[in-house]
């Protein structure tokens, strides 16, 4: 026979307590499991966009910053260099980045949103090695009719200086073009694209 004297509060307050401790222990279980799957900072860091002081570069000179592990150059180039540039337009596979990766401001023969400034991933598109700068006056240039550029000497892909391949060698596409914007006018900030389409 059923007690007919049940002490309904004294059941409300052990189903409520019962229900807020095993709350208490999902949240206590959940709280690290969800903290896992949230990048680390070092992890956002990388990733990251990363601001690069031009003001000291020289026409002619290069710099090499890090974005995401991979090596982003920085080439500050001469009236002549641009000049060497709109000459090798037949010589180079894709002269007006029609296949090649870069945002739709760097889409032009100098692929660049300024053309004073190449702003390049320096890794090879054939195999991901790094090629070497190589100027006009270079001892050892990788061609008799060379006006600068990059050389890979792994496999010997060559790309000019606005990081377009050269026909006939064994990288598919031009280098690609990371996003990118001026904060200042010797203020780089990689990895954010510019408003200027």
């Amino acid at each position: 026979m059923e007690n007919q004297n049940v002490d309904k509060s004294r059941r409300r307050f052990l189903t409520a307590a019962a229900t807020v401790v095993g709350g208490s222990g999902a949240v206590a279980v959940a709280v690290p499991f969800v903290a896992t799957m949230t990048p680390s900072a070092k992890t956002k860091a990388i990733g990251a966009p990363v601001e690069v002081d031009i003001s000291e570069l020289q026409p002619g000179e290069r710099i090499i910053q890090k974005w995401r592990g991979k090596p982003v150059w920085i080439l500050r180039r001469t009236k002549e260099m641009l000049a060497d540039i709109e000459s090798q337009n037949t010589e180079v596979s894709d002269p007006g980045s029609d296949s090649s990766a870069q945002p739709n401001y760097a889409q032009n023969e100098f692929r660049a949103l300024n053309e004073e400034y190449l702003v390049v991933i320096g890794i090879c598109t054939h195999l991901g090695c790094s090629p070497n700068y190589v100027t006009k006056d270079s001892e050892s240039p990788p061609a008799s009719d060379w006006k600068g550029g990059f050389f890979c000497p792994c496999h010997g892909s060559r790309f000019d200086l606005a990081g377009r391949v050269y026909k006939g060698v064994p990288a598919p596409n031009n280098l690609v073009v990371p996003p990118y914007k001026f904060l200042t006018p010797t203020t780089l900030l990689i990895g954010e694209d510019s408003e200027v389409a």
